[in-house]
């Protein structure tokens, strides 16, 4: 990794700020109730009620939405998308309002400057299962007609853009468990671009389907520490055993900083660089020593304008694997340095789980959060920090942030080796 001699901002007019906030995770079902229990150290995973896989693969963990995203839509709404697709209108509904925008379909006259991008891991698994238990069970007359639309990757967002009225372009970024901080670097560049004013950008997932976890089981991936469910999912722990799956949502409102200023809007925060790479190493395996996810970070802090000395927070992809919680340790020690051990690293993955396509997206509105409240979110489970790791990991209370201007990255890593960094600083 070649050191970096000086920084050189974006231009002012290519900047883009964060003007709403919305979340539905296993610890609440919108931003404050999330944000809150994250910091009070409450934590979703619980045992379920169905078994992964028999034998000794069976997993019965997970960390389910704390509010049925069904039961905040309307029935006829909730009855024509799939579950993935409820949390992101959820979700949506909360960022949009959240940015000023009382009257949702509103953002603008006539949508040609509103673009969605709403990314996804599975998608509709669950949809694509149940009509295929119907098709078996009572033929193909029993199948729905929605089928076909609800099973696509973009049914999320396209919901999305049919909400908002967008007009300027509906994305549907898939990239694994990236694609959530995918969607929202794609919304930098839309916005920098000048392809559009506002992006409503995120990522959803809603995967808890014996089938899904049995997948996971059978790769390992999965912890199963059923005895103590509140201890199973242990970001960078010296006892870490696997992942927890979650599902949820998390969007953004991304607006050029020129519209945000004409409409006289808050602002959360900026988002002001994004990197991808790809590990090009293994399908589920990241690259030795994290090159890949360490050339991301580098490569948003360049984007962004930043030294890495800059930076004072960092939310972590961690998911609690062996190979995974190390490379990405790595790959933070390859692009920070000495400088590492003065940055606040949260592993908020231990709250609310993996939760898939949505995780990059829900971390990213944490990492606003934690940059607005100067406040790196704890790690409700941590007991030892793995000596391998070597990171200022946050423990299970909150850490406060120094004073003055703030820079965070969030990072994710995906199976594929999909790697995105995604750089924020406070709204100063």
């Amino acid at each position: 990794m070649s050191p970096r001699h000086a920084a050189d901002p974006a231009p002012e007019q290519r900047a883009a700020v964060v003007t709403g906030l919305g979340l539905t995770t296993a610890l609440g079902g919108d931003v404050p109730a999330t944000w809150r229990a994250l910091l009070d150290g409450v934590c979703g995973v619980e045992r379920v009620d169905f078994a992964a896989a028999e034998g000794p693969a069976q997993v019965y963990l997970a960390a389910p939405a704390a509010v049925d995203p069904g039961t905040a839509l309307s029935s006829a709404k909730a009855a024509h998308c799939d579950r993935a697709a409820q949390f992101a209108l959820v979700a949506a509904r909360e960022a949009v309002r959240d940015a000023g925008f009382p009257d949702v379909p509103g953002l603008a006259a006539d949508g040609s400057r509103v673009a969605v991008v709403v990314g996804v891991g599975l998608g509709g698994l669950t949809s694509i299962l149940e009509q295929n238990r119907r098709l078996e069970a009572q033929g193909p007359g029993r199948v729905s007609p929605r089928t076909i639309p609800v099973m696509l990757p973009n049914h999320p967002a396209a919901e999305v853009g049919l909400m908002v009225g967008a007009k300027g372009g509906v994305h549907a970024p898939v990239s694994a468990c990236a694609s959530g901080a995918e969607a929202l670097a794609q919304a930098l560049g839309m916005i920098r671009d000048g392809r559009a004013d506002i992006v409503v950008a995120g990522g959803a997932e809603a995967a808890l389907h014996p089938l899904a976890l049995a997948g996971f089981a059978r790769l390992r991936a999965l912890s199963r520490r059923h005895d103590d469910p509140k201890g199973a999912s242990r970001p960078f722990d010296a006892d870490r055993d696997g992942f927890v799956m979650g599902e949820g949502a998390g969007m953004l409102v991304v607006e050029s900083a020129r519209h945000a200023a004409a409409r006289g809007a808050r602002v959360h925060g900026r988002l002001t660089g994004a990197g991808i790479t790809n590990d090009s190493h293994h399908v589920a395996q990241p690259a030795p020593g994290g090159t890949g996810c360490a050339a991301a970070v580098d490569a948003a802090l360049r984007d962004a304008g930043l030294l890495p000395e800059q930076v004072r927070h960092i939310n972590a992809h961690a998911t609690s694997t062996p190979l995974g919680d190390l490379g990405e340790a790595q790959a933070l020690h390859s692009v920070f340095a000495r400088g590492v051990d003065d940055i606040a690293v949260s592993a908020t993955k231990a709250a609310f789980g993996h939760t898939l396509g949505a995780a990059g997206a829900i971390e990213a509105v944490l990492t606003v959060l934690a940059l607005r409240d100067r406040t790196a979110p704890p790690a409700c489970s941590l007991e030892r920090v793995d000596p391998e790791i070597r990171l200022n990991v946050v423990g299970r209370s909150p850490a406060a942030l120094p004073a003055g201007p703030l820079a965070a990255v969030t990072t994710s890593m995906g199976f594929g080796g999909h790697n995105v960094a995604l750089a924020f600083a406070d709204a100063s």
